[in-house]
């Protein structure tokens, strides 16, 4: 027999924990109203305590109790959710989970909650990162190896250009230069004892006007007694290759073509003077900036030489058995003595002031006097441009004609590295820079060399 649930006497007062006496509806200490105190929740129990009923049928849920006592507490899973913005939850029907799926039922009370957000399948990534939308391969960007000594093979080489580990000074860029324009090269090396290297040249070829191929080398030599050498000898070379690249497709004879070029090069080494405009004055005891220049045009059946200073031409036929020549003379003190029958060549070249230098261009120079000449061979050959890196190892045409390789017209890349080769494997006291031209066989009737 089922009876009404009895309020349960209270030892104390839930409020203040006074002692309260049966019957009583108030504390005397605090006032507190102790009717509203709610009776103990009744008992559901999960499971059938005797087991399952056996004649199948579900018996419907007991009325509620509208009998004035105290209505069982409500928890915490019994009140509708809301997100943190106060919306309400989406409901969920029985028998699903949040996301839809299938699932049993569960009682009210028992700490499972439904009212959490589904979890979304993919979460929004941070903006990309500018270094990897620069890559369109999505790849890492590779880091530069690290530049190892050419001396002792182990010290990492800084930013100034020296090892780390021995202090040695690395080759630039400019130490040693190849170039190759259609049938023309050249080769420029700093050499064995210079730090650094003050020779520059220039090669390129064109057509004239009839479309007749012309091929051109300059070469100059940076004076190393006056200040920024090397940006002389580039100044000039970048000048007069430039020069000639212009006036020869225009129809200029080559011979007066590169005299202009010469001119066009002593003009942009005496520009060097004038920057910066307060060089001078915080150096002055330096003299301008200075190169010699020397050069060479071919054309079907012409070589046009010019010069000023000591650097030097000389033609190599292919056929050895016929005799080479120099075809430049050389500005210098030597050369005077010499000229003026004073000294023999082997005496005025013996002296100490041998390569003492009457002609250059800069803005320290002499009245300037390009030379020019021209010349018919009657033969195939090579035309040398060179420096005195090179020809101090083979002074005379015969010497020369010696070292330049057999196949220089057919080959003349791999012929100046051979005759860079040969004054670094004589000494290398000095930068090293040479052309080869090659001279093609002369139409019928040219006039001999």
């Amino acid at each position: 027999m089922s009876q009404m649930p009895q309020q349960a006497a209270l030892p104390k007062c839930p409020s203040c924990a006074e002692p309260v006496e049966p019957g009583d509806l108030f504390c005397g200490a605090c006032g507190y109203d102790l009717s509203v105190v709610p009776e103990p929740p009744q008992d559901h129990p999960t499971l059938t305590m005797n087991g399952a009923s056996g004649d199948g049928v579900d018996w419907p849920a007991p009325e509620p109790d509208r009998s004035g006592a105290p209505q069982a507490p409500h928890l915490p899973a019994d009140l509708p959710g809301t997100d943190s913005g106060g919306a309400p939850l989406p409901e969920h029907g029985p028998g699903t989970d949040p996301h839809g799926h299938g699932s049993a039922p569960q009682p009210a009370g028992s700490g499972v909650r439904f009212d959490r957000p589904a979890e979304p399948e993919e979460y929004p990534l941070q903006a990309p990162d500018p270094r990897v939308a620069d890559n369109p391969g999505n790849t890492a960007a590779p880091e530069e190896p690290a530049q190892v000594c050419v001396a002792c093979r182990a010290g990492r080489v800084d930013s100034d250009g020296y090892c780390e580990n021995c202090g040695h000074a690395q080759p630039r860029e400019r130490d040693h230069v190849e170039r190759e324009s259609g049938p023309v090269a050249a080769v420029s090396d700093r050499g064995l004892r210079h730090h650094r290297n003050e020779d520059a040249f220039a090669v390129g070829h064109t057509a004239l006007p009839d479309g007749t191929p012309a091929a051109l080398a300059i070469v100059c030599d940076g004076v190393s007694s006056a200040t920024r050498p090397d940006d002389a000898s580039t100044a000039a070379s970048q000048a007069a290759g430039d020069a000639l690249l212009a006036a020869l497709p225009r129809g200029t004879h080559p011979q007066t073509a590169l005299h202009e070029a010469i001119v066009a090069a002593a003009q942009a080494v005496n520009a060097l003077a004038e920057e910066p405009a307060t060089a001078r004055e915080h150096a002055p005891h330096q003299n301008a900036p200075a190169c010699t220049i020397v050069g060479t045009v071919v054309t079907s059946g012409l070589l046009v030489v010019g010069w000023v200073g000591d650097s030097r031409v000389y033609w190599v036929p292919d056929d050895r058995s016929a005799p080479a020549a120099r075809l430049t003379e050389d500005d210098s003190w030597a050369a005077q003595m010499v000229a003026a029958g004073l000294m023999s060549e082997a005496e005025a070249y013996a002296d100490e002031r041998a390569h003492a230098i009457t002609g250059w261009l800069g803005a320290d120079a002499y009245e300037l006097e390009p030379h020019t000449a021209s010349f018919k061979p009657d033969r195939s050959g090579v035309v040398v441009v060179c420096t005195d890196g090179l020809w101090n190892y083979a002074e005379t045409a015969e010497e020369m004609s010696e070292v330049v390789p057999a196949d220089a017209a057919e080959r003349p890349l791999h012929s100046a590295r051979v005759l860079v080769g040969h004054a670094l494997d004589g000494g290398g006291h000095d930068n090293v820079t040479v052309a080869v031209v090659p001279f093609p066989a002369p139409p019928q009737g040219a006039g001999s060399a």
